[in-house]
């Protein structure tokens, strides 16, 4: 089947979007491929077709588990084959899941970062037919990035055991420094190819709301404004006291954060999206991968610490094409705020080195031990027990696994999963279940497929109200199966983990380096610099000052956002301006001047050169220094 074929046949589109085509067309040939491709720009498309035109299983590096699992899902609705392995899933479950890779004819395996490097992992990889392998969230991988990932460098070891196999790296938001990073650390090979689709949203209007009172400015938005919303707030208790004063004002809202349980976002989820609840009210753990394309308000009540974060958030509304509006609620306190986070996040090293000394002894770590040790791990109660603050404790742990010592992955909410392990004749064969157990297992078997080959995730809540049988019921039967050896059933937990990924070390022997430290609290002083600039500016189109960020130039204002509104709008249409811009570039790449002489050279249009003076000397093109135009180097 061609490319085209195969989208109709699996997702029902006639043609590809925007530089889809391009990344698949590049990736299909065989050539390393960078797709920079902003939120809502189909990314998934681009590896999931030429993967199912390709002999072979797919490789997909994410470190976003709960878009690996809507992806998994969604691709097995499709009739395509499809499997994960990440952070916190049994050796067992692993084991499953890369059998089928190597035997069971399976087209997708997505993977955490952190799994790469294991022995079993590696061991099995040699094994596999792989295709292909896609790196998601590729900024990930650069240590410029704002979200950088250690795991991520283990990346390259998979490129050796597969030399000749091609990379497609994805992300949405990445600067011109770390699009280099990218592809430095991928270790692109020559014919490498870079497609970038424009960050301009042009139905986008991204405002600025300078406030004291932000929750009256929020209802005044939302009272303005139709149609859904996301909120975004910083804090997980923020999330439920301003869903609460939504509804206390009569506009329909829930909340949602990596707190709460699956089942209750799911929920809540599916109320938001299917419009019987209008806004939701959330930290950044909410909005990967939903489709939801009608969002008309994404309102910040909280800057975020970088312009990456804030883009991509966003840009979540008007993915419709409509008209949309991106507000930053803005307060002077913000701005204190947002500097404090450079303290919180880069803790001093003393603070560090002894968050890694108590770690050792709440894990009873003896010297010397600890490599490949992996511990359920309780950030509260560690915090509880050795005096600390949630807050610097947790960047602490984010820098000791930067550093090489551990690895702390984060919160993580499993659902229940379930593999029957005797074979299908074995299991009718069975005699003398009780009722409730038989019922139980019949209807497992009508909702959930796949469960003699791989684990399934179930919901108890669901298989409650469908066969009438109280869940702890169901849990009590599921384990006695489980001790039967009729299945393994896993129940869900919510839990981070700490894993040694090196022997424990003495306090002082601990070493954090200048690139793991010092360049990247610059790096992240100079993101929040640049958000709080965004966010202070009152000359400067917001649209273009995000995109001049990601080192894309348009030479016209947005003609929407706030500070564009403010000002009177130019008559000039686009094609003079260019071509107004492209001669002065000219004339002072020839000679300086002043700008009475420069005006003068353009007879009838004072006006427009006036205007196209200042844009170039806003981008920094042109300055003036003691009266006189220059081009500026």
């Amino acid at each position: 089947m061609t490319y085209l074929e195969i989208l109709k046949a699996y997702w029902g589109y006639d043609s590809f979007r925007g530089i889809q085509e391009h990344i698949i067309n590049s990736i299909g040939a065989g050539h390393d491929t960078l797709g920079l491709m902003p939120t809502g720009g189909g990314k998934s498309i681009t590896f999931q077709v030429p993967a199912l035109a390709k002999e072979g299983i797919c490789l997909v590096i994410t470190p976003l588990i709960a878009l690996m699992k809507d992806q998994v899902n969604n691709l097995r609705k499709r009739g395509i084959k499809a499997v994960a392995v990440y952070s916190g899933m049994t050796h067992e479950q692993i084991l499953v899941a890369l059998d089928n890779c190597i035997y069971g004819d399976y087209k997708f395996l997505y993977i955490s970062p952190e799994r790469l490097a294991t022995n079993l992992f590696l061991t099995k990889l040699r094994y596999m037919n792989v295709s292909m392998i896609t790196v998601d969230e590729s900024h990930c991988i650069s240590q410029w990035g704002y979200d950088f990932r250690p795991a991520y460098l283990k990346i390259a070891d998979v490129r050796y055991e597969l030399p000749n196999v091609p990379v497609l790296a994805l992300t949405a938001t990445a600067t011109p420094t770390v699009v280099d990073d990218i592809q430095a650390k991928l270790q692109f090979r020559e014919g490498s190819q870079v497609f970038r689709m424009s960050f301009e949203r042009n139905n986008l209007a991204y405002i600025v709301r300078k406030t004291e009172n932000k929750p009256e400015e929020l209802l005044h938005i939302l009272n303005s404004v139709p149609g859904s919303a996301i909120v975004y707030t910083r804090n997980r208790k923020r999330t439920k006291e301003v869903s609460e004063l939504l509804n206390q004002n009569h506009i329909t809202a829930t909340f949602y954060h990596a707190g709460v349980n699956n089942d209750v976002k799911d929920l809540r989820q599916k109320e938001w999206v299917s419009d019987r609840v209008r806004v939701m009210v959330a930290t950044n753990a909410f909005g990967m991968g939903i489709d939801k394309p009608d969002v008309r308000l994404v309102i910040h009540m909280d800057l975020p610490d970088s312009p990456e974060a804030y883009f991509q958030e966003a840009g979540r509304a008007g993915r419709d094409g409509q008209k949309a509006y991106a507000i930053l609620l803005y307060a002077k306190s913000d701005k204190i705020t947002l500097n404090k986070r450079i303290s919180d996040t880069f803790p001093d090293k003393e603070y560090i080195r002894k968050v890694y000394e108590h770690i050792n002894y709440y894990f009873n770590m003896a010297m010397g031990d600890g490599e490949g040790c992996t511990y359920a791990f309780n950030l509260d109660d560690f915090c509880r027990k050795f005096k600390h603050f949630p807050v610097q404790a947790d960047s602490a742990l984010k820098i000791l696994t930067r550093a090489g010592y551990l690895e702390y992955t984060e919160e993580q909410d499993n659902a229940s999963q379930l593999l029957f392990t005797l074979k299908r004749d074995e299991l009718y064969m069975l005699k003398g279940n009780v009722l409730d157990t038989e019922k139980l297992i019949n209807l497992i078997l009508r909702s959930y497929t796949g469960l003699f080959s791989d684990y399934a995730y179930i919901n108890e809540e669901s298989l409650s109200v469908k066969s009438g049988i109280d869940r702890e019921r169901i849990y009590q039967i599921l384990i006695n199966l489980s001790q039967r050896r009729i299945v393994h059933y896993i129940p869900r937990k919510r839990t981070p983990f700490i894993i040694y990924t090196r022997e424990r070390v003495e306090q002082e022997d601990l070493r954090i380096t200048k690139e793991v430290y010092e360049d990247r609290k610059e790096n992240y002083a100079q993101r929040i610099k640049a958000m709080i600039t965004y966010a202070d500016s009152e000359d400067k189109c917001r649209s273009r000052m995000l995109l001049h960020y990601f080192g894309e130039r348009n030479e016209h204002n947005c003609g929407q956002c706030d500070v564009c509104l403010q000002k009177p709008k130019k008559s000039t249409d686009n094609k003079t301006y260019k071509e107004l811009c492209t001669q002065i570039k000219e004339m002072l790449k020839a000679s300086t001047m002043n700008s009475k002489e420069l005006i003068q050279a353009f007879p009838n249009q004072e006006e427009e050169v006036e205007q196209v003076l200042h844009f170039l000397m806003g981008e920094e093109e042109v300055q003036l220094n003691n009266g006189i135009l220059s081009l500026k180097n």
